[in-house]
């Protein structure tokens, strides 16, 4: 489900690869996403990564083969369940490694917070992003601190609450992509964001990193469980098991209008 191929340069790219599922995350998935990014960053011949996708969508979020299991679980199993994307989102934050992402095609609720946990995001401009999950009535609590780390707050709140799709274009604006491009100039658009990097100190670029880390603060465990633990209590309401039920019964849930 995950692939790691390394250059020459020392430009390795993790590939997230479920394109029958449009890349949904499942624990499996995560499981290896979090291995290899942790493997990744031990590696010191690794200078860059570049976070890509196959198929036509980027991250799709949560399986829902997981999500409807999650609807019957009880509240410790749900934030077991939590704590998967939690750590795999943190340990691509962890990189000490530039890490970019080539965004190249759809990405909603966790796909928008692996987008965001980037350093630079490239993406399509025709592409399809949105933070969804209120209309199954849960909230984009995992990737949430990830995704206000990237966006701030001013711009979350146009997109946080109301499960509105927005564009590539739109997401440069937004901060969730760095540039937006035609799809025959992406990968030109990610190696001109690559190259910089390797006619620099790779010991200077870690530590820069570190540095910029430190001095705008970093994702902490308190904002992760805090996250974790609201989620938890949405799971607990009618709304999440009237959009559970709603969503896998193909009808608008009760408060649909």
């Amino acid at each position: 489900m995950i692939t790691v191929d390394t250059d020459a340069r020392g430009v390795a790219r993790l590939t997230l690869a479920r394109a029958d599922k449009h890349n949904a995350l499942n624990p499996a998935m995560l499981a290896e996403l979090e291995d290899a990014a942790r493997a990744l960053a031990a590696r010191e011949d690794v200078r860059v990564v570049v976070l890509a996708a196959e198929g036509k969508s980027f991250c799709a979020g949560g399986d829902l083969d997981w999500f409807r299991a999650q609807g019957g679980m009880d509240r410790a199993a749900r934030i077991v369940e939590s704590r998967r994307i939690a750590t795999a989102l943190g340990a691509l934050a962890a990189l000490p490694q530039p890490l970019i992402g080539r965004v190249q095609g759809n990405a909603f609720g966790g796909g928008v917070g692996l987008a965001c946990v980037c350093d630079v995001a490239v993406g399509l401009s025709t592409a399809s992003f949105g933070l969804t999950e209120v209309k199954l009535g849960v909230i984009p609590a995992n990737i949430g601190p990830y995704v206000l780390a990237r966006m701030g707050a001013a711009r979350a709140r146009e997109v946080f609450m109301n499960a509105r799709i927005f564009s590539g274009e739109e997401a440069v604006r937004l901060n969730v992509l760095t540039r937006a491009v035609s799809p025959e100039g992406l990968d030109a658009a990610v190696e001109a964001e690559v190259a910089p990097y390797l006619a620099c100190a790779p010991g200077a670029v870690r530590a820069a990193k570190a540095l910029l880390g430190d001095l705008t603060g970093r994702v902490t465990p308190a904002q992760v469980d805090l996250a974790i633990a609201a989620l938890a209590d949405r799971w607990e309401t009618a709304e999440a098991a009237e959009g559970l039920a709603a969503f896998f019964d193909k009808r608008k849930p009760g408060w649909a209008q």
